[in-house]
């Protein structure tokens, strides 16, 4: 078997970039190339693939795959970025206790199936050669036509308010920070997410991957580890 090439599965920590993985992936294994399928936000955390030698080409492969993500939305405070890292553009009272949870409730099945969502300008989408954050940053807001996906499962997790847990199986092209923030939307009292983590692309988990740790740990402790990792697709 080939070590210089296949897919390995990661659990990328909060605060680093897709690209900061990739670079201590190069770094501390010694891969000459390496890249990933699906990019993760400094904020999320959870599965990212990285793709080893010849397999860097292969990422129209992972294209297709439904994820699953679990994150916790905050309500009745909306930001320009639909998460926590973004300015506050809106705030609520929650209102009655007993009747905020119905409506949440309700908002959440009201999501499900196929769905127009429209990308979130805080998104890497490109519009005129150019990514939409690269005009949010400006304070440049670009009209945005919505995308057909589906959401083919949504559940509560724990209602504690002002926060809502919530585990969700989407198509790709979904973006979770602006379900989130079409939620709080749909519920009438703003929201915004305060965690996200991907816990699933097509038949990869994020149980089965590696965590930063195993990843910076001496050649000798981890060489078995990371063997057994690195997978190789037909």
């Amino acid at each position: 078997m080939n070590y210089n090439e296949g897919i390995m599965l990661v659990d990328k920590p909060l605060g680093f970039t897709s690209h900061d993985i990739v670079a201590i992936v190069r770094r501390n294994l010694n891969f000459s190339k390496v890249g990933h399928a699906g990019t993760l936000d400094p904020m999320a955390t959870g599965l990212l693939i990285m793709l080893l030698g010849r397999f860097t080409k292969k990422s129209i492969y992972f294209s297709n795959y439904d994820k699953e993500y679990e994150a916790t939305l905050r309500l009745g405070v909306a930001t320009d970025s639909g998460d926590k890292e973004g300015k506050v553009t809106e705030e609520k009272d929650l209102g009655p206790f007993g009747e905020k949870i119905k409506n949440i409730e309700h908002a959440f099945k009201s999501f499900l199936g196929e769905i127009r969502q429209v990308p979130p300008m805080f998104s890497a989408k490109k519009v005129k050669g150019k990514k939409l954050y690269e005009f949010a940053r400006k304070g440049i807001t670009l009209k945005r036509e919505p995308k057909l996906i589906v959401i083919k499962d949504i559940v509560i997790l724990d209602i504690s308010l002002p926060h809502v847990t919530f585990r969700v199986k989407c198509s790709k092209g979904t973006y979770v920070r602006q379900l989130g923030h079409d939620m709080g939307e749909k519920i009438g009292c703003g929201a915004h997410l305060v965690s996200l983590r991907r816990t699933k692309i097509g038949p990869f988990s994020v149980k089965d991957a590696l965590s930063l740790d195993e990843l910076r740990s001496p050649a000798g402790s981890r060489n078995t580890r990371i063997h057994e990792n690195i997978l190789q697709l037909k």
